[in-house]
């Protein structure tokens, strides 16, 4: 199975799964749920949920997802997604398009935006208490909020405003990479593995193919910052240069950029050395996310 069809069964089922949990909330004001539903269901890759779901599969002898693998992926997709909506406020990226259409802030104001992406944090922790058991509710919700939170994806994307006052050397860019992004990619591989009572041994095989895998998509997202249009990407293009900010190819060159995204794969793959043909999804993915062009 390629990359393309597992992230479109994935993102079918988390659909479904949203449709759902929208019909939970019938008193909240449907303009919030309005400016939450444009941004959650805009589509895109769908990535970090389909790695909670995959590493369930690879932990659970290729079983279906359990309802906290499901509700682990919802929660993941939330997040991200919040991100996504308040990173392109004006106070920070200043992001006129997303996903190929028109930012949250510039359909519904910057206040609604907001207020959409503070609500889906909490719908997103709903999610978790709703569905989970006891013994996986606490280490699922410890697992997203510190990757989510001041040390995890919001303390990286203070780093990323930062760097646009003091440009930031390699190990200070690797640091930003790990927590803006890799975070969460690492989050997701470990909460599908939580979902499915993985043993240590194998939560630790995850937790080093998500760093590795974070790391990769970061460099290439650099590197089709650069080199890609668009129409592409759905997204502003060169926004870094742009701002003065330091990348991978702005630091180490486009082509050292690429045999270290490269390289980070490999590592990653080797992270599933223990992992038979139920980790073959996330070595799929892995390879998509140094080869997409978008």
């Amino acid at each position: 199975m390629n990359a393309e069809t597992i992230l479109t069964d994935w993102g079918s089922k988390l659909a479904e799964y949203f449709h759902q949990m929208f019909a939970s909330y019938p008193t909240a004001p449907p303009r919030l749920m309005e400016a939450v539903k444009y941004s959650l269901m805009a589509g895109g890759k769908r990535l970090r949920p389909a790695l909670v779901l995959e590493s369930h599969r690879a932990c659970s002898a290729g079983r279906d997802p359990n309802d906290a693998a499901l509700a682990a992926a919802a929660a993941m997709e939330l997040i991200h997604t919040f991100s996504l909506v308040h990173d392109d406020l004006p106070a920070m990226d200043d992001d006129d398009l997303r996903r190929g259409r028109p930012t949250n802030h510039k359909v519904f104001g910057e206040a609604a935006a907001i207020l959409a992406g503070d609500a889906m944090v909490t719908m997103a922790f709903e999610v978790l208490a709703r569905h989970c058991g006891d013994g996986l509710l606490i280490p699922l919700t410890r697992e997203l909020a510190a990757a989510s939170g001041p040390a995890g994806m919001i303390g990286g994307q203070v780093l990323d405003m930062d760097a646009e006052k003091k440009p930031a050397n390699l190990d200070q860019l690797q640091r930003l990479h790990r927590m803006k992004t890799g975070a969460l990619l690492t989050a997701s591989c470990r909460m599908g593995a939580i979902a499915a009572g993985a043993d240590a041994r194998k939560l630790s095989a995850l937790d080093r193919f998500g760093r590795h895998l974070g790391l990769a998509f970061q460099i290439v997202d650099d590197l089709l910052d650069q080199t890609a249009t668009p129409q592409q990407l759905g997204k502003a293009t060169n926004k870094d240069a742009a701002k003065g900010k330091i990348t991978y190819p702005t630091l180490i060159g486009l082509e050292a950029s690429q045999r270290e995204a490269e390289r980070n794969l490999s590592a990653a793959l080797e992270g599933l050395g223990d992992f038979g043909a139920e980790a073959d999804g996330l070595r799929t993915l892995a390879k998509f996310v140094v080869s997409r062009q978008v």
